[in-house]
Formats: structure tokens, sequence, C-alpha cells
């Protein structure tokens, strides 16, 4: 891989309570817990003497507040397109329970009743993609796990739905880039926890 093209450096918000009971958090703005915040903070030394020519944020309060623990706060952009997956009526519910009235359910594959469709999320990612591609640079950006699943598998060209396929864990740095040529998209690097597991 050429050393000298450009990472887009992905990362995943800190644990908030909704990840801990595994209900879906789409647009509901939560705090970190505690042991998100002190996660998130590690974030800080793992990025540190990589430089950066720009950084984004979604609004939502826990990847803002991941991207200020990590120390780039004050370099930040907030980008709507970085929203979370909007789960529409399925907002705040687990999987199990969903699966209980729909057992067929696929959110990757159906996206959700009064929310976004896989189509509509990869639709955000590609405009994301074609943002950072323009960037001379790395890149960093701040978000949450189903819409950087879908941003990934967009980023190699593949549907939103491949996304289902690439687990990303909270806190978690992944890096995109390109192997020979800006032709040759990669995932270089995907779910790093080796800062949260200290």
């Amino acid at each position: 891989m050429n050393s000298e093209l450009p990472i887009i450096y992905l990362a995943r918000h800190g644990e908030t309570a909704w990840t801990l009971s595994t209900q879906h958090t789409g647009r509901t703005d939560l705090p970190l817990t505690e042991h998100g915040e002190q996660v998130s903070s590690r974030l800080k030394d793992r990025l540190k003497g990589i430089t950066f020519s720009k950084v984004f944020t979604s609004p939502l309060q826990r990847a803002r507040r991941t991207c200020e623990l990590a120390g780039f706060g004050a370099a930040a952009v907030v980008d709507r397109d970085l929203l979370e997956w909007d789960y529409g009526e399925y907002e705040g519910l687990r999987t199990v329970d969903i699966h209980a009235k729909h057992p067929d359910w696929q959110l990757f594959r159906d996206g959700c009743p009064g929310g976004e469709s896989p189509e509509q999320i990869g639709a955000r990612a590609d405009r994301v993609v074609s943002r950072v591609r323009a960037i001379p640079g790395n890149v960093l950006l701040f978000s949450s796990g189903h819409f950087l699943r879908v941003l990934a598998a967009r980023w190699i060209g593949l549907g939103a739905e491949a996304g289902k396929t690439l687990l990303l864990s909270t806190a978690s740095l992944s890096a995109l880039g390109y192997e020979h040529d800006v032709s040759q998209p990669v995932i270089r690097l995907w779910d790093d926890t080796c800062h949260v597991e200290k």
C-alpha cells in the first residue's frame, strides 16, 4: 500500500446506556456513560501523531463528546450526513423485540418503517465519501456504528446491505484508504479496540 495516499479514520462514539441495553439509537440524543467517556478519552493517545486535514463529527452529543475527548472538538466541523441511521418506528427498540413482531426483518436489507431505507442511508454515505475523497490529506470522522458500517461498504463499492458484515465496537477506530492509487479503495483497519482494552 502507498503510505502517501490519504487515510480516512472512522471513530465510533463511546458507550451509551442504549448501547448497553442493545436498543436502536438513531436520532435519540443520548450522552456517553461514565465508562464511555473514559474509553473515548483513550482515542486521544491512539490518534496522537496523526495529522488531519479535516475532522468531521455527527451533531449527536455521543459523537461530539467522543470527538472532544479525543482532542479534536475545536477542529471538528459538524456534518449532518454523519447522523446515525434513522430507525423511525424502531427507535429505542431492541432487535429481539422487533423480531417478535417481524421475524424476517433485517436492518441492512429492509430499513425501518418511518425511518431510512438502506438506499437512503447509502446515499448519505455516498455524499460523505465524495466529500472526503476530495480532501487532500487524512480525514477523521466521528459517527455511529450502523452509519459507519454503511460508509465503509460504500467506500469499497459495495451496497449498503454489505454493512451487515462489518461489526463495529463502541469507541473503536477504523481506517479507509487506497491500495496503489485512488482508483483502488480499501479498508485498511477495522474495529481496532487496542486502546480500549488497556
